[in-house]
């Protein structure tokens, strides 16, 4: 059984003045037959007046309401539900695996409560995103958007929660890790295809998920190639599964999809040097990849794994190259320990863990902590192996390209696809 996140709704409140006065009414009436029954020594029953329902808290627009003024008991909607399937279909009805299910969502550690709340911010804040995003808007304007709602929503609080990484929004031919830095001037045009991957984190549990948006139909057939692509990853996904057969299914997917472009037609390609990957505590790649080719990887998803399933369609070369400025970096968890020649990578560094810890990050984050005339000494830490650089990607020039991303948790009785919502 395939189960949605739940809808919210506001009741609407009752017409409290209405309500009031049928009350009073009727007092007064029971009251006077008290007096003529008893001669008048009767005394008045007072009714109690009912409370008035106390009215539930709506989303703002732009999104701006913390979800804990909305979901006051601290329940978060659970995801979209899928059962394992053949060899797995066991886990089910497994007592055994019910009762571990019971004992995560009881341990602080690992409940899930945290990457649901991650995940119900993203569904909002891209739902109020989605209808905002519009030609003629600066990519700094659009990315400014998604940063502040995600911040207002999961309520920001240092490293406890809050932006996950930098917002992408990678527009045609580039593929990822596109954010604009201060001064860039981009401004979206109506023949573009824009990419937007923004992620949310609670405790370090990170909610990915991206998708792409199109004003003209052109490339509506390498869109909708690409989102059955990830659909079919998050459908073949579960325990035991060997990541270079599901590789093998997304590429069968995706290319059964044809573009037509000004009269010719082209096959969409699944772009074979990116993947999608697991997900560590404050760490976004988590060592375990899902390329998007068939290919001989033994590696097993396991239980208990969480997984951004993530997948790009062009119509180019099917590769992507670095190109462009830089604007994500990341510290590495595993950074060697060097000496650090430079007094401003050393004060910079501790900037870095003090803000983001091993959270990506951008120039753009950089700035709005204060800091300035950086860029010597964040270079120096990428030099030296302790921050790692992730320049844009992307395939030809002349290419479209697209990306679809859901985060998915394997729980011990079943798959939940933690970031469905009702658009994708």
């Amino acid at each position: 059984m395939i189960t949605k996140p739940k809808k919210m709704s506001v009741a609407a409140p009752e017409d409290e003045e209405l309500v009031g006065h049928h009350e009073e009414a009727d007092s007064d009436e029971c009251a006077a037959e008290g007096d003529v029954g008893a001669g008048g020594d009767a005394k008045k029953k007072k009714k109690k007046k009912k409370k008035p329902k106390k009215k539930r808290v709506e989303q703002s627009d732009p999104p701006g309401v913390g979800l804990s003024k909305i979901f006051t008991d601290g329940v978060y909607p659970e995801g979209e539900v899928q059962p394992y399937k053949n060899d797995n279909a066991w886990r089910t009805t497994s007592e055994e695996k019910r009762y571990l299910e019971k004992m995560a969502l009881e341990d602080p550690e690992v409940t899930y409560q945290n990457i649901r709340r991650a995940a119900e911010v993203h569904r909002q804040v891209r739902r109020y995103a989605r209808k905002y995003i519009r030609p003629g808007q600066s990519l700094t304007e659009i990315a400014e958007y998604i940063e502040n709602g995600t911040r207002a929503l999961v309520e920001e609080n240092g490293l406890e929660c809050g932006v996950g990484f930098p917002t992408g929004l990678s527009l045609n031919s580039c593929a990822a890790h596109f954010t604009p830095n201060a001064g860039d001037t981009t401004i979206l045009q109506s023949g573009d295809i824009l990419k937007v991957d923004f992620g949310v984190h609670v405790k370090g549990r990170i909610l990915d998920s991206a998708f792409t948006l199109t004003w003209e139909p052109t490339y509506d057939k390498l869109v909708e190639a690409v989102k059955a692509a990830t659909d079919t990853g998050v459908r073949e996904a579960g325990v035991d599964v060997r990541l270079g057969e599901l590789a093998g299914y997304i590429q069968e997917t995706m290319e059964s999809y044809e573009v037509e472009v000004k009269g010719k037609v082209l096959p969409v390609k699944p772009i074979e040097n990116l993947s999608g990957h697991s997900i560590g505590v404050y760490q976004i790649h988590g060592g375990k990849s899902v390329l998007l080719v068939k290919n001989e990887d033994p590696t097993k998803m396991e239980e208990g794994d969480y997984f951004a399933i993530e997948t790009f369609g062009s119509t180019g070369r099917g590769r992507v190259v670095d190109s462009g400025d830089c604007s994500h970096f990341a510290k590495i968890i595993d950074a060697p320990r060097v000496p650090i020649r430079l007094t401003s990578a050393k004060s910079l560094l501790r900037t870095i863990t003090t803000n983001f810890g091993t959270l990506p990050f951008c120039r753009r984050y950089l700035d709005r902590i204060g800091e300035s005339k950086y860029l010597l000494a964040l270079n120096h830490l990428v030099q030296q192996g302790i921050v790692q650089d992730y320049p844009p990607l992307c395939d030809a020039i002349g290419s479209m390209t697209a990306q679809f991303e859901h985060t998915i948790l394997l729980r011990p009785t079943v798959k939940e696809v933690v970031s469905r919502g009702d658009d994708y």
